[in-house]
């Protein structure tokens, strides 16, 4: 793989591929240096990698856990046991539909069902064009404003399932004009 000409990604990540794997790995080599000796300093370290790759790959993972003398199953069960850690690229939209009590009873489970069908992906899954991402959530604290789906930063309140195909059409009316070509309906 040829090394990029262009500048980094203004978001720090690799997402859109302009850092070549060489330049990758020298990043994760001064991250794991800048961290390893620092107390509490593996959380920073993952968080620091996964803005640069924009997820957490297995290598990475792998070569975090042994620059920090670390097992790899530990390494590995704190990046499974934190939510905002994903072990695949997400997508530039990470839609949340919350299934805690008040939201399920009010219909999250349906508005989840038209979000799977409306993104044609699963929960845990990315579009191809890796436009979105689709999560649940357990509580987002809005319980009367129930159901509650999270785009991002913003929380959308008393979401119907009706509203999704809309609230797909904004967040995607919302993006750069040459994402927008790449909708499929």
């Amino acid at each position: 793989m040829s090394a990029s000409n262009g500048p980094a990604p203004a978001c720090g990540c690799a997402c859109d591929g302009q850092l070549s794997e060489e330049e990758l790995s020298a990043h994760l080599g001064d991250i794991i240096d800048e961290y390893r000796d620092k107390p509490g300093g593996l959380i920073p370290a993952l968080q620091t990698t996964q803005a640069l790759f924009g997820y957490l790959p297995q290598a990475a993972i792998g070569r975090i856990a042994a620059g920090f003398g670390k097992p790899l199953s530990e390494v590995a069960g704190i990046v499974t046991f934190y939510s905002f850690f994903a072990l695949h690229p997400r997508g530039k939209h990470v839609i949340r539909v919350c299934l805690g009590t008040a939201c399920y009873v009010r219909g999250g489970q349906q508005v989840l069902d038209d979000f799977k069908k409306k993104l044609a992906i699963d929960v845990g899954e990315t579009t191809p064009d890796r436009q979105f991402s689709l999560e649940v959530g357990r509580c987002f604290g809005a319980c009367g404003m129930a159901p509650v789906v999270m785009v991002n930063q913003t929380v959308y309140q008393r979401v119907k399932p009706a509203r999704v195909g809309e609230l797909v059409n904004q967040i995607v009316s919302g993006t750069a004009a040459a994402e927008e070509e790449q909708v499929n309906g």
